[in-house]
Parts: C-alpha cells; sequence; structure tokens
C-alpha cells in the first residue's frame, strides 16, 4: 500500500438526498441499494456535484470496538443537494452532521478493502491523537471512482474527534 497517511478535514452539514437500507457486512446489501438509485440519479434536480456518496450509519450506542459482521447499520446511496425542495418519489432525505474526519484515498477493488480497513481501525487510529466518533462514515465516489476495477479511487471519510485526555487529580490540586 501506498502512503495511507490521511488529511483532516472538517466540514459543514450537508443536505443529501438518495436512497438507503438496513444491511450489516454478512448481510451485504449494497449492490442492491445502487442498483435500485443509479438509473434514477438524474431525477435529483438540484444537485451540486456529479460526485456519488455511500454513507453508513450506526446506531448511536455502538463502540466500533465491539464491530462485528453481523451489526446492523444504515447504507445510502446519495448526492449532495443544495435543498430539499425536489425529492424524487420513493427518496428520502438526510442531513449529514458535518464535523471532523480523517480522509483516506483508497485505490482498488472493493473487495480487497479488507487491509484498508484494517490499517484505519488497528493501527492509524489507535496511534493518532483522534478516536471515532459517533456520526456518518462515508466514502466520496467523485470522477476517479471506476466500479470494480483495479485503479479506482475513492476516498474514505471516517467521523473522528479528538481523544479525551484526563488530567491527573494532582495536578488540579495544585
Amino acid at each position: 500500500m501506498k502512503d495511507l497517511t490521511p488529511r483532516i478535514e472538517t466540514i459543514p452539514e450537508k443536505k443529501l438526498v438518495g436512497k438507503c437500507l438496513k444491511m450489516s457486512l454478512s448481510d451485504n446489501k449494497t449492490a442492491e441499494l445502487w442498483r435500485s438509485f443509479m438509473p434514477r440519479r438524474k431525477e435529483i434536480l438540484n444537485a451540486l456535484t456529479t460526485d456519488l456518496i455511500s454513507m453508513q450509519v450506526y446506531n448511536e450506542s455502538l463502540d466500533f470496538k465491539d464491530f462485528t459482521p453481523d451489526t446492523e447499520f444504515v447504507k445510502w446511496a446519495v448526492v449532495e443537494v443544495s435543498d430539499f425542495t425536489h425529492v424524487p418519489d420513493g427518496m428520502k432525505t438526510y442531513t449529514l452532521s458535518g464535523g471532523m474526519y480523517a480522509v483516506f484515498t483508497y485505490v482498488g477493488l472493493p473487495g480487497d478493502f479488507a487491509p484498508m480497513f484494517h490499517y484505519i481501525f488497528g493501527e492509524w487510529l489507535p496511534r493518532s491523537e483522534y478516536e471515532v466518533d459517533n456520526r456518518e462514515h462515508f466514502e466520496l465516489l467523485g470522477e476517479k471512482y471506476k466500479n470494480n476495477t483495479p485503479n479506482s479511487e475513492e476516498e474514505i471519510w471516517i467521523s473522528i474527534r479528538r481523544k479525551y485526555t484526563r488530567h491527573p487529580i494532582s495536578t488540579l490540586a495544585r
């Protein structure tokens, strides 16, 4: 793997329109979700860019240390829009809360992503000054994204916050 150092970005909230399905890694419905969304994406008339967003929304109480292949989440196939004035029938709105993200560039096939996942959550995150924040995670599928080709490129956006460090009582008593 090439340099895997992420860039850190803070983004404002974003308005999104698209489709969603509840799933888990062991009951992965990603292909079904995108097959239902892609033929209709041009019906979204107020899209801000041509980029697609694949977003995962996890249960607020989830501790990522407890994440398993059976952990359920809601996956979204969406585009960013200027407002919610035109929402095609059968599609939903979602407001991404914004905040701080670690942004990794992934090049490769979706089926080869596991080592990158293990690097992010097993190596980079524990060594960094950040921890996972319980907000949306998403992949930005821009112009370099070529579905199911080895040179496909996408951005992996992991929600983060600075690690909380407690001050020893002795330093507070001075």
